[in-house]
């Protein structure tokens, strides 16, 4: 596997890291179950690391240098590809011939390697994109920085040499066909999973409420991930704001965590949000908490009555699932995999669109019907266990298989 602008041992929430960090950890594990080893070549962002760790039996993470440590926007990791792909050609230089059967890689950066790998070592490319510059720059928030052309010539060139193609959704793999021109007979829909060991509901609200220390009778719209305009945690404080002034008492029983840290073009300005909460009048209702470990995360969301995702775009959204998991219903734009991982109307409410207004009228419903909470909850949390990450390595090792069978039929075609 190729990640090469995010470490999976780097904290999900913060910088670069987020959903990916976790499909790529979880979904290593789960293959590593199933037999097949993993070795994952990322980019070396600290001296402090060993150039090769195990994350689990069977699953070892190499880090390449390739560049400074510290200090290198996604933005420019462009230019340490060729360093970058040189360290991975070292590694494979010191093994046997034929030691790696496959390459997947994970975002367009990562694609680029193992486009050269793949041909260098004559084994099958799997990509998976996880975003796409023409989908994102299709649904831009207000002020954020478009993807670069550049981008979109590499995903492009990425989807003409991938032997096969891995979606999160159908979705997805409807939008590779008709912004990329992919062929559908070589993309696959496997959707990624959730630890249901990790992110389950456990004790139940209140003792996780008790736990982080937050008030068991208060409304809980939760923000959990990175801080950027794609992100929208904006509209979630809109959105309280508008309840506070239709029903200026909800503030006595209002609480408004946001867990994640600045992260893509919310770097620029990362007090932004501290400062439209002040602008708002609600600054005393919202908590802005760093990023947080996964089993801190499970309990903020098994405290709140709701995860809100207004994204602009998603492709699929692991928090709504990992939040449904805990048995907490997900406020969420109807956009990208939200479809998929959000039931409307019975594990929480897909809101068409990013009016702040709309999403209060959905928190609302929480207000005026208390029970609601608990009764969308326990159905999210059974909707959740259909999203295994055992299903998703079982999909994805017969995706290896097909490429595989594939080159090996067309090799032995090539020589007779």
């Amino acid at each position: 596997m190729l990640s090469v602008h995010t470490s999976p041992l780097h904290q999900p929430g913060t910088g670069d890291a987020g959903g990916m960090n976790v499909y790529i950890v979880e979904l290593a594990r789960q293959l590593a179950a199933l037999d097949i080893e993993v070795e994952v070549f990322t980019r070396a962002t600290t001296a402090e690391l060993a150039p090769a760790v195990e994350l689990a039996p069977g699953v070892l993470v190499r880090h390449v240098d390739a560049g400074p440590y510290e200090g290198l926007a996604k933005e420019e990791l462009p230019a340490q590809l060729c360093a970058f792909t040189h360290g991975v050609m070292q590694a494979w230089a010191g093994h046997r011939p034929g030691h790696y059967d496959l390459v997947h890689s994970h975002y367009w950066l990562s694609g680029h390697v193992g486009w050269l790998a793949s041909q260098r070592w004559g084994v099958p490319l799997v990509h998976t994109m996880h975003t796409m510059a023409k989908v994102k720059n299709a649904a831009l928030a207000e002020g954020d920085t478009p993807e670069p052309a550049a981008r979109v010539i590499g995903e492009t060139q990425i989807v003409r040499a991938a032997h096969r193609l891995i979606a999160n959704t159908a979705e997805e793999a409807d939008e590779l066909v008709r912004h990329y021109d992919a062929d559908p007979r070589e993309t696959a829909v496997v959707h990624p999973g959730v630890n249901l060991e990790r992110f389950h509901p456990a004790d139940g609200r209140a003792a996780a409420r008790a736990r982080l220390g937050l008030p068991q009778h208060a409304l809980i719209p939760l923000f959990a991930g990175r801080i950027q305009p794609l992100k929208a945690p904006d509209i979630l404080l809109r959105a309280v704001a508008a309840l506070v002034r239709e029903q200026p008492s909800l503030r006595g029983r209002l609480l408004v965590p946001v867990v994640g840290g600045p992260s893509g073009s919310g770097l620029a300005k990362p007090e932004k949000l501290q400062k439209l909460a002040a602008r708002l009048g609600i600054a005393d209702l919202v908590h802005f908490r760093p990023p947080v470990g996964q089993e801190r995360l499970a309990d903020w969301y098994r405290a709140a009555s709701a995860l809100v995702m207004p994204s602009y775009s998603e492709s699929f959204g692991l928090v709504a699932v990992e939040a449904q998991a805990c048995g907490t219903p997900v406020v969420a734009a109807s956009v990208g995999g939200l479809p998929v991982a959000v039931r409307d109307g019975h594990t929480g409410y897909l809101v068409d669109g990013h009016d702040p207004a709309a999403y209060a009228r959905a928190l609302r419903r929480f207000v005026d019907d208390a029970p609601r909470v608990a009764r969308m909850g326990a159905a999210a949390a059974r909707h959740a266990r259909d999203f295994g990450w055992d299903a998703t390595a079982a999909g994805t090792a017969e995706v290896y298989a097909e490429a595989m069978r594939e080159e090996d039929g067309r090799l032995r075609s090539v020589h007779g």
